[in-house]
């Protein structure tokens, strides 16, 4: 009984204390394989949510960047809106009947020619600012209408063009235009 009983008692110990460090060791792998399921829980969460702040930010930079290519494409709309309706006043000014071109010259001139000595026409109303002025006629200009007058030694300018009244009167009257003609 002796040397096998011995053996015996020994494998009996070993597989004993074996199963105790697998059991132990089992428990271990559970408690490690618990905390990386956790911690790929969290991470796998974490990464998530930043995925999702990343597409929520991402979709509000589209939107502004839509936003505000759409305002853009709006008043540059708006823009050529009002430059042809700039371009259609000078053309319709352009094309005004002489009678109603010598009825605006005639009004021009009664009330400025006092303020200079020299008047100036383009091409076409020549022959009517020299009818209608008793001031020198000092030659052509171009413009689409109107005159200019200026004192004797050319260091007053008084600019009554049609171009130059438009264009002023747009300018003054671009933001009512604009509110007139998009609301």
């Amino acid at each position: 009984m002796g040397l096998e009983t011995v053996v015996k008692d020994i494998l009996d110990v070993a597989q004993n204390e074996s199963s105790k460090i697998n059991a132990e060791a089992d428990v271990e792998v559970s408690r490690i394989i618990d905390e990386a399921r956790q911690t790929a829980k969290k991470i796998m969460g974490e990464t998530l949510s930043k995925a999702e702040d990343d597409i929520k930010k991402m979709r509000q930079q589209e939107t502004s960047s839509s936003n505000l290519e759409v305002k853009r494409a709006i008043l540059n709309a708006r823009k050529e809106v009002l430059e042809n309706v700039y371009m259609k006043s000078l053309e319709t000014i352009a094309e005004l009947p002489p009678s109603k071109n010598e009825e605006l010259l005639k009004a021009i001139i009664e009330k400025q020619q006092i303020n200079g000595n020299k008047i100036y026409s383009n091409k076409d109303s020549e022959e009517i600012v020299k009818k209608l002025s008793t001031l020198e006629y000092a030659g052509n200009i171009d413009c689409i209408g109107g005159v200019v007058i200026e004192n004797e030694d050319g260091t007053i300018r008084l600019d009554y063009t049609y171009d130059l009244i438009l264009k002023n009167m747009n300018e003054r009257s671009l933001k009512q235009l604009s509110d007139i003609l998009f609301g």
